[in-house]
């Protein structure tokens, strides 16, 4: 099985899914202020009360999906999958066991799947924020899953014939 590659470009206007752990929302919050100016230019998703408490305070507007614990996660997961989410900003806690946990593994996972930036602290936002790549259209090569299951079911459906 060929594994072919498919160009993904990104615009220079960016998806950016903002979320945080309850712990660290101050911390997101502080962050979304410091970098309003450069997040003004981009469009903002975030989960539940994350998205919220970021727009309220910082004005900002972030369209909010339910709570981690609630599906949030993995519904940025499936805009990931859909080539509408380009980058994740997660704030994770790393010293407090979390309910969804295995939501977030699985929102971890699907966007290294689909190549996605993602920042789990504040130093990796930092860095992704001031990147030369944030502000401009990016392009990268990602795996074509849709040819890849196009050959698993030819070769699944040749193996049962035969």
């Amino acid at each position: 099985m060929q594994e072919e590659k498919r160009t993904h470009i990104m615009a220079a206007q960016k998806n950016i899914a903002l979320i945080a752990h309850d712990n660290m929302k101050p911390e997101i919050i502080d962050w979304c202020r410091q970098n309003k100016k450069s997040l003004e230019h981009h469009f903002l998703f975030g989960t539940g009360t994350t998205a919220k408490v970021i727009s309220e305070i910082t004005g900002l507007p972030v369209r909010g999906f339910n709570s981690g614990p609630l599906g949030g996660d993995q519904q940025i997961g499936a805009r990931i999958v859909d080539g509408k989410i380009d980058l994740v900003i997660f704030f994770s806690d790393p010293l407090t066991a979390q309910p969804h946990d295995p939501d977030v593994k699985a929102l971890l996972r699907i966007a290294q799947v689909y190549d996605i930036p993602i920042a789990n602290n504040r130093a990796t936002a930092d860095f992704i924020i001031n990147s030369s790549c944030m502000n401009s259209e990016y392009s990268h090569k990602l795996i074509n899953y849709k040819n890849s299951i196009t050959e698993r079911v030819q070769n699944v459906v040749k193996t049962v014939k035969e």
